[in-house]
């Protein structure tokens, strides 16, 4: 099977990472799965029939050099990308090929863009961390909704989800968050991240139909402090979220998801609800789906199939807003999101 010119998915076998593959192969794109457990991807691409296997490891640099060899991307689906954001994005760099990763780790998304920003820029190459429901969709939202705006006094993107299974990956990913704050909380405001150990603070929101009015957690953190801030003139991001999903990821006997539908869907639905202010004035977007680990997938495989297609804004380590024309990019996820944006 040639693999010349395929996407690599590294962390394949994870649930993000088959829902990639599986986008992947929807488009007709040549497919490589790569990650740690070489039994479980000989499992998997006996069952795909279409896709080659490269395991490879992150601490071993040459068989991340093997795995990307001859490859046009490469996507991270592995956790925690404390661990593997790093290596990866090196290893993309010497095989002058994009990356992009689903992570939705703040500290690691901070990395990302801290420590590889002047060789991408030098390589030319395009570098897109937290293209993903956290971090690279609302960012796509807040970039639509500003339109031409260049400044902001705050962004706000509150996240209605009815429910929130978290896989292993998310469990494994929080508990090194949490480690790396040290338990505290984390903040964007005048224009820096801050940490703290103010007490949670519950209050309304009104979302967009179907949700309505719900109770949310003001300030639970997503990776939208970082990839907002780092192309948009927006000195504070506040991000919130429903209490009934906070409550069902802070417990530990809430179980996994679980498909319901032929596409490997859970029944969970969710609403993005992004309100940039500036004086005074308010502008929205919104967007509504099913299953934020689902919609994770076309995010991520269209924001490579525009970088391989030169539909792109940037190049080095960019977000999401800043990398692509957000309206258009947004527009072209219409049969996996009902997208709501000013007019």
């Amino acid at each position: 099977m040639g693999t010349a010119g395929a996407v690599v998915v590294y962390g394949a076998t994870g649930h993000t990472g088959r829902f990639v593959v599986a986008e992947l192969r929807r488009r007709g794109l040549a497919t490589v799965a790569s990650g740690r457990d070489a039994a479980r991807l000989e499992e998997l691409a006996a069952e795909w029939g279409d896709v080659a296997v490269r395991p490879a490891t992150v601490d071993d640099a040459g068989s991340l050099d093997r795995a990307l060899a001859g490859a046009a991307a490469v996507v991270n689906c592995a956790g925690p990308f404390a661990v593997t954001a790093g290596p990866l994005v090196e290893a993309a760099l010497r095989a002058g090929i994009p990356y992009v990763d689903v992570a939705a780790e703040i500290e690691a998304n901070v990395q990302t863009f801290a420590e590889h920003a002047d060789a991408a820029r030098e390589a030319g190459v395009a570098v897109v961390p937290a293209m993903a429901f956290y971090g690279g969709l609302g960012d796509l939202l807040a970039t639509a909704a500003m339109g031409e705006w260049t400044t902001a006094d705050a962004a706000h993107v509150a996240y209605g989800l009815n429910s929130w299974h978290p896989t292993p990956g998310t469990r494994v990913a929080g508990q090194v968050s949490h480690q790396r704050r040290a338990g505290r909380r984390v903040r964007f405001a005048d224009g820096e991240l801050r940490y703290h150990d103010d007490e949670v603070v519950e209050q309304d929101w009104d979302f967009p139909a179907p949700l309505g009015e719900r109770r949310v957690i003001a300030e639970f953190t997503m990776a939208d402090v970082v990839t907002l801030p780092s192309h948009l003139a927006v000195p504070e991001v506040r991000t919130y979220m429903t209490v009934e999903a906070a409550r069902d990821l802070a417990a530990e006997a809430t179980p996994a998801p679980e498909a319901v539908d032929a596409l490997g869907r859970s029944d969970q639905t969710f609403v993005v609800d992004v309100v940039v202010a500036a004086g005074g004035v308010e502008r929205r977007a919104a967007a509504r789906g099913q299953d934020i680990y689902a919609i994770t997938a076309p995010l991520a495989v269209e924001a490579v199939r525009r970088i391989l297609a030169g539909e792109t804004r940037t190049t080095g380590v960019a977000s999401a807003g800043a990398m692509f024309d957000a309206a258009d990019f947004l527009r072209a996820l219409s049969p996996y999101l009902a997208v709501e944006l000013p007019h």
